[in-house]
C-alpha cells in the first residue's frame, strides 16, 4: 500500500531541490525526516513538509499501516512554471532572467513482509 504526497508550485529551481531529494530516496521515513532536519538546504523544510504529508496519508488510507516501517520508495521534483524577470542594465538596456518553481512529489510505501 502506498501514499502519496506533492507540493506544486515551490520556489525553488528544480536542480537545487534534487540535491536534497537525493538523500532521502530509498531510506526508512523516520530516518529521512531525521536527514532533512540536519541538512542545511533551504528546500529541506518543504521537502520534510511533504514527506510528511505522504505518511499521514498512509495513516488516513489504511488503519493498518505500521508508520514505522514506511519506506520513501518513490521522490522526484518535476519542474514548474517559470516567472519571467527584467533586470536593468547599462546604457538603458534591460536583462531578462527566469526564476524557476517546483512540484515536489514524494510516496512512501510499507514493504511487504
Amino acid at each position: 500500500m502506498e501514499a502519496r504526497a506533492t507540493a506544486k508550485f515551490i520556489r525553488v529551481s528544480p536542480q537545487k531541490a534534487r540535491l536534497v531529494i537525493d538523500l532521502i530516496r530509498g531510506k526508512n521515513a523516520g530516518q529521512a525526516i531525521n536527514i532533512l532536519r540536519f541538512t542545511k538546504k533551504r528546500v529541506s523544510g518543504q521537502v520534510e513538509k511533504v514527506l510528511r504529508s505522504a505518511i499521514a496519508n498512509a495513516e488516513q488510507k489504511s488503519e493498518s499501516v505500521d508508520v514505522d516501517r514506511l519506506v520513501v520508495s518513490r521522490a522526484y521534483v518535476n519542474e514548474g512554471p517559470r516567472v519571467k524577470r527584467v533586470r536593468p542594465a547599462p546604457m538603458g538596456r534591460a536583462y531578462r532572467y527566469q526564476r524557476r518553481m517546483s512540484h515536489i512529489t514524494v510516496v512512501v510505501e510499507e514493504p511487504e513482509r
